[in-house]
């Protein structure tokens, strides 16, 4: 690749960053608040995919930086600051690992409310770019990300070290944490959950917060000590790749049983995820009906004694489901 090709580049990723960041800051997701707007407009993210894929018939287009085709490269930097989700990584020609839409990361990074020196840790590393975002807010040394993926861990580290940031990136199980880093004012998983793990509460500080994929949603918890937590999903619906393991679809059972109409609601699919082996398929329409179609921020979860559990309205109300995996 020539020179002055490589500078146009570059040029070209400026203006795609600038860009993407105005497509951001028109969905309202950073209010007054300028800091996260300042990451975007800081960190590189074609860095972080110097390939990915594009869905086509059949399967997969792969897209990369180094093409010799110099419309493909610009192909594949334009596609880098869209504001999409991009396939990263493939398995037997199935997605194992993505790069988020750039916009529900921003959203997630708002409502995680992260605060200057605040330590924070990323469950999920995937390209590394969320950690770089992380680490252009509250400084590198506050950053722990943990991916079980070897493979994924040391390309995230590739990528981190050629945008120039170098936080801690742990190869490790993210259900057990990183209590070699802790204490965390903020954990953030990009990964989906079927319950969040209690050894994230034992290291977390006082006041902490977590925000983790439940469901379809993201749920915001108030962490009060290393065994009691609480909080409300949020508004956005979020869909990620499993911690490990499946997740979080609608069961295939159900789909026969109801009308297609009511499954095209995807509120309605969120209720039924989140209430998967507690309530049959009719019980939950009924549900639904009886209240109103609720929101998602009219569902929390409750982590307590050892039990931990969703709930419709109120932790102590007569809609509640114990979550999977939990006792």
């Amino acid at each position: 690749m020539g020179a002055e090709h490589t500078r146009d580049l570059e040029e070209l990723a400026v203006r795609a960053r600038a860009r993407l960041v105005r497509e951001i800051e028109r969905s309202g997701v950073w209010g007054a608040d300028s800091v996260w707007r300042e990451a975007f407009a800081a960190v590189p993210r074609h860095l972080f995919v110097p390939y990915y894929f594009l869905g086509v018939p059949g399967g997969y287009e792969r897209l990369w930086g180094e093409h010799p085709d110099p419309e493909r490269r610009e192909r594949w930097l334009r596609g880098a600051y869209a504001d999409e989700p991009l396939a990263t990584r493939l398995r037997d020609g199935e997605l194992v690992s993505s790069s988020s839409q750039p916009s529900l990361m921003a959203r997630m990074l708002v409502d995680l409310r992260v605060r200057d020196g605040d330590r924070v840790l990323e469950i999920g590393a995937g390209t590394g770019y969320n950690a770089a975002l992380l680490a252009h807010r509250v400084g590198e040394e506050n950053v722990t990300s943990v991916d079980l993926d070897p493979e994924i861990t040391e390309s995230a580290r590739a990528h981190l070290a050629a945008a120039g940031y170098r936080p801690t990136v742990v190869t490790g199980d993210g259900a057990r944490g990183c209590p070699e880093r802790a204490p965390y004012d903020r954990i953030m998983a990009t990964c989906a959950l079927r319950s969040v793990p209690p050894e994230w509460l034992g290291q977390c500080a006082p006041g902490a917060r977590i925000l983790a994929p439940v469901s379809t949603g993201l749920i915001a918890l108030d962490v009060r000590d290393d065994t009691c937590a609480e909080g409300h999903f949020l508004h956005t619906p979020a869909y990620f790749m499993a911690l490990r393991g499946g997740a979080g679809g609608v069961p295939e059972a159900y789909v026969g049983q109801l009308p297609r109409r009511v499954l095209r609601e995807e509120l309605f699919r969120f209720l039924l995820t989140l209430t998967s082996g507690h309530v049959d398929a009719r019980e939950a329409l009924a549900l639904w009906e009886r209240e109103g179609r609720p929101v998602r921020e009219r569902f929390g979860v409750s982590v307590r004694g050892g039990r931990q559990w969703a709930w419709l309205d109120d932790p102590e109300g007569p809609h509640t489901w114990e979550l999977p995996g939990t006792p």
